[in-house]
């Protein structure tokens, strides 16, 4: 099996983009002699990881954009038959200790979205995995009212972290990002700051965007 070289040039990513377009996961997964699972239930991350080595991307889960020397980040997005995402976007894990002098712009949420190629894939349940077909890609970065949302959510959630209140936090908090709980499972915990600046032990959270953010970025993209 041969790994695709990493796209030297934003085009050579595009049109590589742009290639798989129309092909179904099951095809693509074929052509790189790779097995498509029966569901997703156990391989969450499998879709993604097709589509980051047909377009070779590096990064992996490090804490940086997904083409870092093209400064892009990949994100598959499942989409409804209506084109509406299924469900919201992972971005980045929080960090939730030794976060004094953090701040927005030097956050990996900020680095990771300056610019997103986002690949729509069907994500309906009822079509097999192997026929879901591609989508168009797009790429997109945030303009001066989306970046303000973010910033404004991502800075509102941090406080929460600075000042030990991460347990009043829910998914509900913020208007664009928001803050859940990210792990294999509810036993998975990591320290975090806690009341009166002591350390205590949650489980890990990550930054995920929410539905309506990415809709309307995939709307405006295909109206």
């Amino acid at each position: 099996m041969t790994i695709p070289s990493s796209p030297k040039t934003i085009d050579e990513l595009m049109n590589r983009a742009y290639d798989m377009a129309g092909l179904t996961l099951g095809q693509l997964a074929h052509s790189h002699g790779f097995t498509t699972p029966e569901n997703l239930k156990r391989d969450k991350g499998w879709v993604g990881q097709l589509i980051e080595h047909e377009l070779g991307a590096l990064a992996g889960s490090r804490p940086e954009p997904d083409f870092l020397h093209l400064g892009i980040e990949l994100k598959t997005i499942p989409v409804d038959s209506k084109g509406k995402p299924i469900e919201t976007t992972y971005v980045t894990v929080a960090p939730l200790i030794d976060i004094q002098g953090l701040t927005w712009e030097t956050s990996v949420v900020s680095h990771k979205l300056q610019t997103v190629l986002w690949v729509p894939i069907q994500g309906d349940r009822d079509i097999p995995v192997s026929q879901r077909q591609i989508g168009t890609p797009i790429l997109w970065s945030p303009n001066e009212t989306e970046l303000a949302l973010l910033k404004q959510d991502w800075e509102e959630i941090m406080e929460f972290i600075a000042l030990g209140q991460i347990k009043q936090l829910t998914a509900r908090h913020g208007e664009v990002l928001q803050l859940r709980p990210k792990g294999a499972n509810s036993r998975s915990v990591t320290q975090s700051i806690g009341p009166n600046g002591s350390t205590m032990m949650t489980n890990p959270r990550g930054f995920y965007l929410k539905i309506p953010f990415t809709q309307s970025i995939l709307s405006r993209a295909f109206d």
